[in-house]
This record gives structure tokens, sequence and C-alpha cells, in this order.
């Protein structure tokens, strides 16, 4: 009898079910040894040496896996094949005191990949460990050292990352763009033009041969003018230009393209999807979802093609399998795309068996990673100039003449069709359409594009997307209304006290760096503890003094004109975890608090019904216009930025 041991229950039953009566497969529950949480854990003075415990809750566990591997022959580890599976095989190797325990790996739980596995076992790979183990010591290092610097100058309870702190900054820097943004009007013309009764819109693109830009036309007098001056005047065809467009299809999905489309299609968050990918995972439905790579099994290409030449005809299937190259820094490569394991196994045909979410994020692989093998999409774009005087309009419009790879994934494709156009057609104009615009500030972060732009910076690798999205919000850092990321006041405040004071730990190149060192260990081109002590000893100093330098005063209270009710001494504002409060210059002798009136912005608008002004009010769901008046009128408005 051999003893499998992996992490999940799910995944252990999966696995019993292919090795069959010759193994027994047990599962770890996850993680078992830790640093302690009640103290450091790592020696400083002796190379960082980490101090190992066993997590409370796997005692039990441990203490059976134990027993179960004395009566066993053989233990083999084969938990997940990153470095977070290679260091729970490590700690668990350590704390069953495993001699020469076996290691497999595999990026799909099917029977060939598995057996394939038990042919090729390996040791332990400790450069992954190490890797794994690096990054778990400077997140100690940072949050048990920072933390408590945080409780003592702005609120107790409040925590440190590094990661995280960048995730933060990220958002509190996007907020501030989006705070000191000024729009700016401009305003298009467009023509509604006709030809045999068919009526289409065109764009005015150029004045007197000269190209008027997104902002050429800055007000509506200019607007009006264009009107005028385009008054009883011919419209007519000057030039036709017609061809061939190619939509290629995108690359099979990697976690962070995963997290942005689930996002996107499927209103998932970041870890609602990896916790249904997981379940897909476990149950042998998709490859490992934790990767950066676009590599596919030579099997699935060659499978991908007969299925698509069978379900869809020849045509659709790509001539020869297509690879696909990432662009990530430290991707590994030697993993796989997410993909389904089974190509043939058919969404639907599967749907019984599967929960709605899962159907839904299984489909989604399903479809990419086929239609990642298949033709492009062929469209005609047709686009036609169109002359007024000495102005040009243009129309575009394109037709799917082949739909390709759109076939299995469908994308937002509009087909707009013309009238038949000739050149020297003359047009008949239905009306000009003179439209007022506002320039936009950019948008705040979704978890989708906070994904998109961590990984754009090197941040973090697969396994800490969703964990850090996570955090940042319990955390109180970091808000979610309507599918957006807005920095809270506590967000803001202790992003602020570490961009002046400790600029290593929220910038992005820094941290993107040390994700490249973490990488060269992960490879064994660098050494640990030399990357840890470089970090260490200038934070080490840098804290001492800040400590002594910063002022909890001066970062969380405000002066005020109010007047304790209690004590007649002055009101400040200050800030705690979930916001900002009134409270008395006298604490402690006086604890008197008071909640914070948020300001409301009057404006020039007045309330259709009781015709006082408007003010503009803040509710959960965001920004609206709300009548002054209230209670006595309850009038409520949609809130739109250029409306006052």
């Amino acid at each position: 009898m051999k003893l499998v041991l992996v992490e999940s229950p799910t995944k252990s039953k999966t696995l019993q079910k292919f090795l069959g009566p010759d193994y027994l497969v047990e599962a770890s529950f996850g993680h078992v040894r830790d640093l302690p949480k009640k103290e450091l854990g790592v020696d400083v003075e002796h190379n960082f040496e980490p101090k190992y415990v066993i997590i409370p809750r796997a005692k039990k566990r441990i203490k059976e896996l134990k027993e179960k591997a004395q009566k066993t022959e053989t233990v083999i580890l084969a938990t997940d094949e990153d470095r977070e599976g290679e260091a729970i095989a490590f700690h668990l190797g350590q704390a069953l005191d495993l001699k020469n325990p076996q290691r497999i790996v595999f990026h799909e739980i099917t029977k060939s990949a598995i057996k394939n596995a038990l042919k090729n076992p390996r040791d332990i790979d400790m450069n992954l460990v190490d890797a794994q183990q690096t990054r778990r010591i400077l997140d100690r290092l940072v949050g048990y050292k920072l933390s408590p610097l945080l409780w003592k100058k702005v609120a107790i309870g409040l925590s440190a990352g590094r990661v995280q702190s960048v995730a933060v900054r990220l958002i509190a820097k996007r907020q501030q763009e989006i705070d000191v943004f000024n729009s700016q009007e401009y305003w298009s013309v467009e023509a509604e033009l006709q030809k045999n009764k068919e009526n289409f819109i065109a764009k005015l693109i150029k004045k007197d041969e000269e190209t008027i830009s997104k902002f050429g036309i800055k007000t509506k007098m200019g607007a009006d003018k264009i009107v005028k001056d385009l008054k009883n005047t011919e419209y007519k065809v000057v030039d036709i230009q017609k061809k061939e467009v190619r939509k290629y299809p995108f690359p099979p999905f990697t976690t962070s393209t995963l997290q942005q489309e689930a996002s996107h299609g499927l209103g998932f968050s970041a870890k609602q999807t990896m916790i249904v990918a997981q379940q897909l995972y476990e149950t042998g439905l998709i490859t490992y979802h934790r990767t950066d790579s676009l590599n596919l099994a030579e099997t699935f290409l060659k499978t991908a093609q007969t299925l698509i030449t069978q379900k869809f005809g020849k045509e659709y299937a790509s001539e020869t399998p297509l690879r696909y190259k990432t662009k990530t820094k430290g991707a590994q490569e030697a993993h796989e795309a997410i993909r389904p394991s089974y190509p043939k196994k058919e969404p639907e045909s599967i749907k019984e068996k599967l929960d709605k979410n899962q159907y839904r994020l299984y489909e989604l692989i399903w479809q990419r990673a086929l239609a990642c093998q298949m033709q492009p999409a062929i469209m005609y774009a047709t686009a036609v100039d169109i002359k007024a005087k000495n102005y040009l309009f243009r129309v575009t419009g394109a037709i799917i003449k082949f739909d390709g790879f759109l076939k299995v994934y469908p994308t937002k494709i509009s087909e707009i069709t013309l009238p038949p156009l000739e050149k020297s057609d003359v047009l008949k104009l239905i009306k000009l359409i003179p439209t007022q615009h506002f320039t936009k500030p950019p948008a705040p972060y979704s978890e989708a594009t906070l994904v998109k732009a961590l990984e754009e910076y090197g941040i973090g690798r697969p396994s800490t997307y969703a964990p850090t999205l996570s955090t940042i919000q319990e955390r109180n850092y970091v808000k979610k209304e309507n599918k957006y990321l807005y920095p809270t006041e506590m967000g803001i405040l202790v992003n602020n006290l570490l961009v002046e004071h400790f600029p290593k730990i929220v910038d992005i190149k820094f941290t993107a760096r040390m994700e490249e060192d973490l990488d060269k260990i992960a490879h064994g081109k660098q050494q640990w503890v030399p990357i840890i002590k470089n970090f260490y000893q200038p934070f080490k100093e840098n804290l001492q003094k800040k400590y002594k330098e910063i002022s909890k005063k001066e970062i969380t209270e405000e002066k005020t004109d109010e007047v304790c009710e209690k004590c007649n001494k002055p009101m400040v504002i200050k800030i705690g975890r979930f916001g900002k409060f009134l409270a008395c210059s006298g604490f402690p002798e006086c604890k008197n608090t008071l909640p914070l009136e948020k300001e409301e912005e009057l404006t020039d608008k007045t309330c259709p019904k009781c015709k006082a002004q408007l003010k503009i009010r803040t509710s959960r769901f965001g920004k609206f216009f709300g009548c002054s008046n209230y209670p006595k009128c309850k009038y409520i408005e949609k809130y739109k930025q250029h409306d006052h």
C-alpha cells in the first residue's frame, strides 16, 4: 500500500478513483505549518531563520497522517505544482518526519497525467520552497514590524502588507486623478442621410481638408456655425474604400485573464473565480488554474483540431496548431494555460453534474481553449466619404463574411450594414445632429482592471491576485461599490503615510523587482538570505527613525470650530478604522464623540416639486441629487457630473 498526500478532500477523492485500491489517498486540508501567530517567528539576528509551528487546526490531522504513514511502504506527496504546493509538500514531509518521500506533479487530474507523474517522481524542489518561504518571511517582516507603527500613529487594528500596500496605492492614485480631473466640453456634428429610403449616420471628420480632432469643435456656437454653413448643401459620395479585415482568436486563459473575463462576462469576483476554478480542477475537469503560461499540451492541440473539424467543419480548424507565447515577466513556461482536461467533454454534456457557477466558468474555459485553435473571423469593412461644400463626412460599415472562432467564443462585434452606395451618388439629408460631449475622468479600478494592472507592472503572481484583492477590502482600505474599487478615508490616510515615510514599501518598481528576485530564487539563480538582508536592514533603520518623527496628532487630527457640549473644549476631526468622526480634544478625560456629517454641495439646480435648491448627496450606491428641503420634500434624481 502506498500513501498519497494532497491538499484537499475533493482532490483526494478524484485521485483515489484513478489510482485504485493499491493506493491510499489522504488530504492534509491545506497548509499544516506556518510562522507562529503571536510572535515574529523569524530570527533576524541569525540569517532570518524561520520558526515554523504546526497550525493548531492541523494538529489532529498530522497525528492521523503520521499513523497512516508508518503503516505504508511509500509516501507520495502530490500537492499542487506551484510554489505554494511545493511548500505544502515540504512542510508535510517535515511535520510527518518523512525520510524519503516521493514528490510528483501534474497539471491536470487525468488518469494518463497521474500515471505519467508516478513514473517520474522527484525530490522536493527546495528552490521553489525557498521562493515561497522568502515571500512569507518578507510579508511577515513588513506586517509584523510596520503594523505596530500604524497602531501607535494612526489607529489600533491596522495592518500593512507588501503587495497589498501597492494595490491600495494604485487605487488611491487613480482616485486622486479622478478628483483633480477637469472636464472639457466638446461637440460633434453628424448627418443623417438617406438613399433608397435607407437611413444611415455619417460623422463630420474634415473641414478644408484638415482633420477635425476630437476637441476640434469646442462650443455650441462652433457646432451651430457648421450646421448653418451646411444649410441647403448637396451631399455627394466622393470615395468608397472596401477591404477585408481579419480578427484573430484570443490566446487561452491564464489566471489573470480568466479572472478578468469572468469578472466582465460572469460578474465573478477574483476570489469567486478562483474558488470555482479550484473545484473544477480538483474534479479533474480543467488543468491547473494558477498559471501565467500560454503553453498547451500537444495532446490537447491534436484533440482540439479533430473536435473542431467534426463539430463545425474543416474550414473552422486552424491549418496547423496555434502556439502562443506569454509576454509576462517570469512566466512559468513549463506549465500549461488553463484548458479543459478533456476537450470532448462539452459543457452541455456535463451540465447536470455541475452547479450553476461551475457550469458557467467551465463553459467559458472550454470555449476560449477551443476558440484559440480556430480560424480568424473575416469581415468586410467599408468606409464611405461624403462631401458637403468644404466639409467631409465619413461612415463605416462592417459585415462578417466568415465567423471563424466567433462560432465558439462570441465577442461583441456589431455589424453595420449600409445601403448600396456608389461613387458620385447624391444623398438626401434628413437632418444634421450637433451633439454636446464632455471628457470623462479615468474610470476607477474594478477587480478585473486592477489584476490586469498588477500583472502589467509585474507585481504579484497568479496565486496572489485574489488574496490581495480580498485582503485590502477586508482591512477596510478599499470598498467595492457597483463593481468599482474606491479607497476609504483610512486607505487614503495609510497610503499617504506609507508614500511619504516608507516609499519603497509602496513603490511599484521596487515591488516588481522583488518579484523578479523571488523568480530568480525559484530558478536557483539567487540565494534567499541576501535578498531579505538587503531589504530588511534599511527598512529596520527607517522604521526606528519614523517612530520618533511621525506625530499622530498631525496625521489623524484636524481642528474644527466646534465645541464639546460636555466640557466646552474644542472638538477635532479624528479618523478611526471606519472613517472620520468628531472627538473631544480633552480625551481621555472627556470621551465625547459624534458622527461627522458629510458636507453636501449645493447646486444651481432647483427642485421641480418645491423649487428649493438641490444638493449633491452620497449614499452607499454613490452620488445623487437630493432636495435641500428634505425631509419635507423627498425628491431625488440621478447624478450627472455636468448637470450642476
